[in-house]
């Protein structure tokens, strides 16, 4: 069990990560942990997650008031979307909320990564959902995640980035890394013109894998499809094509056109 000051010492590492990584830009993104039944620390709003410093955490309590004045610094704006998830999932301990740049493009796209691809990802953040818009810092968020934080730890936020939640901090930002590290070669592959999915059979062994590791948090069981190569009749994984392409294109278009003009 860490105490306040390293665990102040870790988001403020935690921070530099994720900014190092690009997965925020400017201001983006926040953290917290819980550092015990009752408080929570958070970054503060309106600072780069690359530049904090120990004395920036904000210690809340789990309704969002502040214990620790500090006249320079509020929470965390989406501090809200943080303590919902605490609210739900006691087994959690943290929760980092980045916008990485690959995973919130299938984010902004409209397309969960939720197909079995890595046995990696398979076994440590399994299908990953996409929760519908929600304005941010408001009340929206926290209640359209409510149905997915139940069985996932990792979640993408339509239109906005990604939340993943873990056991303690670096759990939590590890599995962002998986996120956006699984969301960049599933996209290179569709480039390339193929993804190619495992088996049911695989994926539970996978599964089967991560029981035996007693892995802590909840995943999503990723799906399988007729691309399959066992599923198959042809041993070929099934290629997209310009027209297969050109539809894609055009119904993401279609629903970004329709999102616009609401």
């Amino acid at each position: 069990m860490y105490n306040e000051w390293e665990l102040r010492k870790h988001i403020v590492e935690v921070g530099k990560r994720i900014w190092t990584r690009g997965y925020v830009a400017a201001n983006d993104g926040n953290i917290t942990v819980l550092l015990n039944d009752d408080e929570v620390l958070t970054t503060p709003t309106g600072v780069s997650k690359g530049f904090m410093t120990t004395d920036m955490i904000i210690k809340c309590d789990r309704q969002g008031n502040v214990i620790t004045k500090n006249s320079k610094y509020r929470p965390s704006s989406e501090l809200k979307m943080h303590l919902e998830v605490y609210r739900e999932r006691p087994d959690v301990k943290s929760v980092v909320h980045a916008h990485p740049p690959y995973a919130t493009s299938f984010a902004v796209a409209g397309i969960p990564l939720d197909k079995c691809v890595l046995p990696e990802a398979i076994i440590v953040i399994g299908a990953v959902p996409i929760a519908p818009y929600g304005l941010p810092s408001t009340s929206e968020i926290p209640d359209n995640i409510r149905p997915y934080i139940k069985n996932s730890d990792a979640i993408l936020l339509e239109n906005h980035g990604a939340l993943t939640l873990g056991s303690d901090l670096f759990n939590a930002y590890y599995k962002m890394e998986t996120l956006e590290h699984t969301a960049s070669i599933v996209w290179k592959a569709i480039q390339l013109g193929n993804l190619n999915v495992l088996s049911p059979e695989e994926r539970d062994r996978l599964l089967g894998l991560r029981e035996k590791f007693n892995l802590p948090g909840r995943v999503t069981v990723c799906s399988t499809d007729a691309n399959s190569a066992a599923q198959n009749k042809d041993p070929q994984p099934q290629k997209l094509n310009e027209s297969m392409i050109q539809d894609i294109v055009e119904q993401v278009l279609t629903n970004l056109k329709s999102k616009l003009t609401k």
